[in-house]
């Protein structure tokens, strides 16, 4: 990286200070040659964000990462490019993790242990996350490796291409079954928005049939959504006699951690899959005796890199797809101008956390006094 004369980009950044507290300040940004500069338009309010703005974070991390502006969920356009690969008003989704190996413009073999191994850009060990330790996106121009930015399709909506992040952590937590996903009987625990469209990407991506898909939940009006999967309510299923499965995915996270995790165990066949994605502040007991004696296999995943986004940005194409994303859509969209529209959307979304997402549309370019 040269810096012998960096270029310097200014942003306005909308930083939690601590728990409840957003102040705008003026943030510089160094541009590295190989780093493109993004003014985000759109964003998407993550349970991860509501865990740093209502301070359910244990105390040392929030001590360690903040201040620090939100949301890793969002897309933008290009505002200055120093590579020919993008150019200046293009639509780009904004890839969240950021590996050292793209944050210095070298190769993977070049960066730490994990990326030399090939254990992929989730455990780089120079690696940085946005809303996470890192500034995220709710700035007014974020300074993005080239190769954490994805070309948003002519025929992808705006709408839709926020929902990307969320899809495509859920196709890296999949694709390690890929192999077996074609023939493999999958059940899903959860019916809010991870999984929504964990379920959704096994559909849509995958092609795991409606009827090798069934999705658990607790609520009805949620459940009602999942046109494409089989559903059933926990409450009511009888797992000592019901079906057997050979994956079985976690989306519950939180308090149901527990439950869910336990039922999936329930489930599974002998040797079968579980893929646990809920997060949740708390440790888990779990039930060991039936994980080792039908010889379960248990992997956690939680984030996605680059390449993870080319199969579902592709899929977002088609207009099907489309019309299962958009349910998780809300009515109407948060414009953000500055420090107390977005505190006003974490509060609200906050107090009422519904089934659809919340989505934040920036407006750098009004007055923001």
């Amino acid at each position: 990286m040269n810096v012998s004369n960096p270029v310097i980009v200014q942003s306005r950044a909308l930083r939690l200070l601590q728990p409840g507290q957003v102040n705008e300040v003026w943030l510089n940004h160094e541009m590295p040659e190989h780093h493109i500069v993004v003014e985000p338009t759109i964003g998407s309010i993550c349970h991860a964000d509501l865990r740093y703005f209502t301070g359910q974070r244990r105390p040392e991390a929030l001590a360690r990462k903040l201040p620090m502006a939100l949301i890793h969920e969002g897309i933008g356009r290009v505002a200055e490019s120093r590579t020919e690969r993008f150019h200046a008003g293009e639509r780009v989704i904004i890839v969240p993790n950021w590996p050292g190996h793209a944050l210095e413009g070298i190769r993977p073999e070049e960066c730490c242990a994990s990326c030399r191994s090939g254990k992929g850009d989730n455990y780089c060990e120079r690696g940085r996350f946005l809303g996470s330790g890192t500034d995220g996106i709710a700035q007014s121009r974020i300074v993005v490796p080239a190769d954490c930015l994805i070309k948003v399709p002519d025929d992808v909506p705006d709408e839709i291409a926020v929902l990307a992040e969320l899809c495509s952590v859920s196709y890296q937590a999949l694709g390690r079954e890929a192999s077996n996903l074609k023939n493999a009987k999958v059940a899903v625990f959860g019916d809010g928005p991870v999984g929504y469209l964990t379920a959704a990407v096994l559909y849509h991506v995958f092609g795991v049939s409606r009827d090798k898909l069934l999705v658990f939940g607790a609520i009805p009006e949620k459940l009602d959504n999942f046109k494409f999967a089989q559903t059933a309510l926990v409450q009511h299923y009888d797992f000592d006699k019901g079906q057997t499965f050979d994956i079985a995915v976690e989306c519950t996270g939180g308090k149901f951690s527990e439950s869910a995790i336990n039922q999936c165990i329930d489930i599974l066949s002998p040797g079968g899959k579980l893929i646990l994605m809920g997060v949740t502040e708390d440790r888990v007991p779990i039930n060991t005796r039936d994980v080792l004696e039908k010889g379960i296999t248990m992997t956690g995943s939680s984030r996605s890199s680059s390449a993870d986004y080319i199969p579902v940005v592709k899929a977002m194409r088609s207009k099907e797809f489309q019309e299962t994303l958009s349910r998780l859509l809300p009515d109407h969209y948060h414009e953000i101008k500055g420090a107390e529209d977005f505190t006003k959307a974490m509060e609200e979304t906050a107090a009422h956390r519904g089934w659809k997402k919340t989505v934040l549309s920036f407006d750098w370019h009004s007055s923001h006094v």
